[in-house]
């Protein structure tokens, strides 16, 4: 009896620690490099067994043939990185918002490690991103993180054919969202920065002897720490509105 059963349940958690596990590699903030290895492996399998128990009963027998069985893994292990990719998108929206806001007050060739893009950026963008994620955690918004992670088995069956097409087409659209959020996120510095162009030309033109920009770098730096601090919580609120509206997506209502 235990010979027949067995194999079928260390087959049902296989399939789905090949599913978390892939997710929990690529999600914001349990998914970074900085995080130890141990601590990411053990949370996914701690996940995992929760998620066993949950969706034991819709976990299909073992396929008679071996490539069969390796088939459906690596399904399983496609659908997780897709859907950790798509919630890893959603904080580009912090890093375009940081890119043009450093452009704009003068902090663009003050570089630092991004932990979000995995390269170097924009300092202001890594202040964001790392905000960002805190942010997630501090209001338990990791909570529906992990009842997406749960909800996905009923969007994405086990063993069902992969939708690339549907999900390109939500990938390209996470995308675009998040490109745009971050542009209206940074628009209050965009507008700051064409009035304050405007007024230094005034100036310069009133006033040519005067060395404006000895005086304008600083003043534009100063002033654009003064905006942030100012803006920083409309725009936290602003991407925690979007980032639960796409988490969402992948919970049914």
């Amino acid at each position: 009896m235990l010979a027949d059963v067995l194999p079928q349940e260390a087959f049902a958690f296989i399939l789905i620690f090949a599913r978390i596990g892939a997710m929990i590699m690529l999600l914001p903030g349990i998914g970074e490099n900085s995080v130890p290895a141990r601590i990411r492996l053990s949370f996914a399998l701690a996940v995992s067994f929760l998620m066993y128990f949950v969706n034991f009963g819709i976990v299909p027998p073992i396929p008679d043939v071996m490539l069969e069985m390796v088939a459906v893994i690596m399904k399983e292990v496609i659908v997780g990185l897709m859907i950790g990719l798509a919630s890893r998108l959603i904080l580009t929206s912090m890093h375009v918002a940081g890119t043009i806001i450093s452009f704009h007050v003068g902090l663009s060739a003050a570089q630092n490690f991004d932990p979000n893009q995995g390269a170097q950026g924009a300092i202001v963008s890594a202040f964001l991103t790392i905000f960002a994620i805190l942010i997630i955690f501090a209001t338990d918004m990791h909570h529906l993180l992990i009842q997406a992670m749960g909800e996905s088995y009923y969007m994405f069956p086990i063993g069902a054919s992969l939708q690339f097409n549907e999900f390109g087409l939500q990938v390209t659209q996470v995308v675009s969202d998040a490109f745009m959020l971050g542009v209206q996120m940074a628009s209050p510095f965009i507008l700051y920065t064409i009035v304050f162009n405007s007024a230094l030309g005034l100036v310069s033109r009133v006033l040519p002897q005067f060395q404006i920009f000895f005086i304008a770098m600083p003043a534009n730096i100063l002033v654009g720490f003064i905006l942030l601090s100012m803006l920083i919580p409309a725009i936290m609120i602003w991407f925690m509105q979007y980032f639960e509206n796409q988490v969402m997506i992948f919970i049914p209502q």
